[in-house]
């Protein structure tokens, strides 16, 4: 099964790439960045900032589902 991924272009400088998935997902994401370094071979080797204009896969994390709960009504 493949895998749903994202393009991202890096368009400011000095971004990391810890950074740029914050920004996407603005939660923890256990495994993205190593996910996304495999995805992107070669990506280490460009060092820890990432230079303008790299374009980037980033895998879709989709955030566990939330269990639902019945409607409680006080008044009732």
């Amino acid at each position: 099964m493949s895998e749903l991924l994202e393009t991202y272009v890096v368009e400011t400088d000095g971004l990391m790439l810890d950074a740029i998935i914050w920004r996407r997902y603005r939660r923890t994401t256990p495994g993205l960045f190593e996910k996304t370094l495999d995805i992107n071979q070669g990506l280490a080797a460009l060092g820890p900032i990432i230079p303008r204009g790299t374009v980037i896969r980033i895998p879709i994390d989709r955030p566990p589902s939330e269990t639902v709960l019945p409607l409680v009504r006080l008044w009732d």
